[in-house]
């Protein structure tokens, strides 16, 4: 008969820690940049991430209706068995990849949002779901790994204590604005493996803004010492925590509710 320590022993001997410890990395911001010296897809954009990852399951070409199509085994959901798989709508999923593709280098469709309209049963909410468990797993296999970073403080008893960005955002925002031409120019004549340029988009949300400029302050304006107090981590992408993926559940357009959307705000705290 077993015991309880023999369940633990055998929950622990099915553990992979170099796995967990890779999901889980942190480091300085210079470690970070080595990361993407080395691989510089990790700071792609959100449809540049979605477009490789269908990619990533491979294509096959089929004939409907003497016609040739390319089908993307991605909808097939060889991760679940098949499970969600999506057959029939080849030329749905063509569009919508083209789409996605599009975005991903730029042409303009990466501002837009995207709509899938069809009767009952047309598939809308598997293929949002195919999605969704796809970015989960691809955000935690290395070829779709991403980062985000954190702050260090001090506790009253002088131990280290990290306050994370609240928006995850990407740690190259951390770089200013004149400077982010001549880093990127750097980074990208280094990298001879990337499909994407590296580009540095966007501005720090307004905590981390503040958390910068106290920083600066604090060192005189010492741009290096202030990226010495980040901690740059690892980020897994989960619709049940809330990161990178969010639900919602639309209601009557007299009594919905913006905070679903964008979080209850604590005014007080402004």
């Amino acid at each position: 008969m077993s015991t309880g320590l023999d369940l633990i022993s055998l929950i622990a001997s099915r553990q992979n820690l170099d796995d967990y410890q890779k999901k889980h990395w942190s480091g300085s911001f210079a470690e970070y940049l080595d990361i993407l010296k080395h691989d510089p897809s990790v700071t792609r954009t959100a449809y540049q991430r979605l477009y490789d990852m269908i990619i990533s399951k491979g294509t096959e070409e089929i004939i409907v209706n003497k016609e040739k199509l390319i089908r993307y085994k991605f909808f097939e959901d060889p991760d679940n068995g098949g499970e969600d798989a999506i057959y029939g709508l080849e030329r749905t999923m063509i569009s919508l990849v083209n789409v996605l593709k599009s975005a991903a280098h730029g042409y303009g469709t990466e501002r837009r949002v995207l709509l899938l309209h069809g009767p009952v049963g047309s598939s809308k909410s598997t293929i949002a779901r195919l999605l969704k468990k796809g970015l989960e797993r691809y955000s935690r296999a290395e070829e779709g790994r991403l980062f985000t970073f954190g702050w260090r403080d001090f506790g009253p008893d002088g131990e280290e204590i990290y306050t994370d960005c609240p928006m995850h955002e990407e740690p190259l925002h951390l770089i200013p604005h004149e400077d982010r031409g001549e880093i990127t120019r750097v980074l990208n004549s280094e990298s001879a493996a990337r499909t994407y340029e590296v580009a540095i988009e966007g501005d720090l949300c307004p905590f981390c803004r503040q958390m910068f400029n106290e920083r600066m302050e604090r060192y005189g304006g010492d741009w290096s010492r202030v990226v010495e107090d980040v901690r740059v981590r690892r980020l897994g992408l989960s619709e049940q925590d809330r990161v990178g993926i969010g639900t919602f559940q639309p209601k009557d357009e007299k009594n919905q509710d913006a905070t679903e959307l964008t979080g209850d705000i604590n005014y007080r705290k402004m």
